[in-house]
């Protein structure tokens, strides 16, 4: 694993409040936008690449969901922003990725940000910037690019199931965010096989490598950086949930409630894996200085095992010429005898002690 950090560039944009500018890495993504206008008895799906198409559904008595793909695109969204009548703050904030979910309060509309995680290639977590506005009978959602976890939601509008074709736009923002919520438990449910593989890994020691250090701190970047994203979404819950902006009935509260009650699990969740993560670290240094610990106690063993042998051999490869024993008769083999009867002695004496 190459684990050399690439070198970072840091540039202030220093531009004017209200600019327009987008801050992403998807600089070429075709606008795409997507309408769902429904009642009751009705829902009408439109998809388009020309954004004075969705001017046509304001103020049509229907509820109106406005999905646009493609923020790299500046033109289009002010264009649709000056439509709605959007402040410059908030078409700021729409192309700014970077932004941490919030909550703002307008005279007309209701603007949030957050960020939409999803599974993409069986384990790799992707990260969505996702901002809604919601007003008295419309919905707007803003996306980098194309792939969302809204086919569900889609679908139901489609086939009139449960009661979300009945109810207004502030039971949309609900039922949007509920989407998002959801999948977080989806999104969750991969980081703990991943957390579970990697400590079932750690405790087969012997397939514990120099890669693992390396395994850990990636998945520990990842919990951080998922923390990040979900952690103030909690905050906005409650303050939509709290708020009584006109929008928004009381019904519907209740349905927030309960979906606050989701994203503090979230929450909750990864904390219990985060601390989970930080023991990993701890077990492989563990697992380490175990088996250092091991290699220094048969070093030792080995060495203490050959310090007399060595001693007596030291003795005797003296060159002083009155040493008696050196003319007695198979006094080499005595003397080895001797050795093997130490060396055997000790392994016994090592082996009682359970050093063996």
């Amino acid at each position: 694993m190459n684990l050399k950090k690439k070198k970072k560039s840091y540039k202030a944009s220093n531009l004017p409040p209200g600019t327009i500018a987008y801050r992403g890495k998807k600089q070429s993504v075709a606008t795409n936008i997507e309408i769902i206008n429904y009642s009751k008895d009705k829902c009408t799906i439109l998809n388009t690449g020309a954004v004075q198409e969705a001017f046509n559904f304001k103020g049509n008595e229907h509820v109106t969901w406005i999905n646009i793909n493609g923020l790299n695109n500046v033109n289009d969204i002010e264009t649709l922003g000056l439509h709605y009548k959007l402040h410059p703050l908030t078409l700021e904030d729409i192309v700014n990725t970077g932004q941490r979910p919030k909550l703002e309060e307008f005279e007309n509309y209701m603007f949030v940000v957050f960020k939409m995680l999803f599974i993409k290639n069986d384990d790799e977590i992707h990260y969505e910037h996702l901002s809604l506005i919601v007003g008295e009978d419309y919905v707007l959602t803003f996306q980098e690019a194309d792939g969302d976890v809204f086919d569900d939601l889609r679908e139901r509008l489609q086939s009139a199931k449960g009661r979300i074709r009945s109810q207004g736009s502030d039971y949309l923002m609900y039922a949007i965010l509920d989407a998002v919520v959801d999948n977080y438990f989806t999104v969750i449910e991969v980081l703990g096989d991943k957390v579970e593989d990697l400590e079932g890994l750690l405790f087969q020691s012997n397939k514990a490598d120099d890669r693992t250090p390396g395994q850990i701190q990636q998945l520990k970047q990842e919990i951080l950086r998922m923390r990040r994203s979900i952690y103030p979404l909690r905050e906005v819950i409650s303050r939509i949930e709290k708020t009584d902006f006109a929008f928004i009935e009381e019904k519907t509260h209740s349905y927030l409630r309960d979906l606050h009650d989701h994203i503090i699990q979230v929450s909750e969740s990864i904390d219990l894996y985060r601390e989970m993560i930080w023991s990993l670290m701890d077990m492989y240094m563990t697992i380490i200085s175990n088996k250092m610990n091991e290699i220094m106690k048969v070093l030792t063993i080995i060495a203490t095992i050959f310090i007399p042998l060595t001693f007596i051999a030291g003795i005797y490869g003296m060159n002083f010429k009155n040493m008696p024993e050196l003319n007695t008769d198979n006094g080499y083999f005595i003397l080895l005898g001797v050795m093997f009867i130490l060396f055997i002695f000790m392994l016994i004496y090592f082996r009682r002690k359970r050093w063996l």
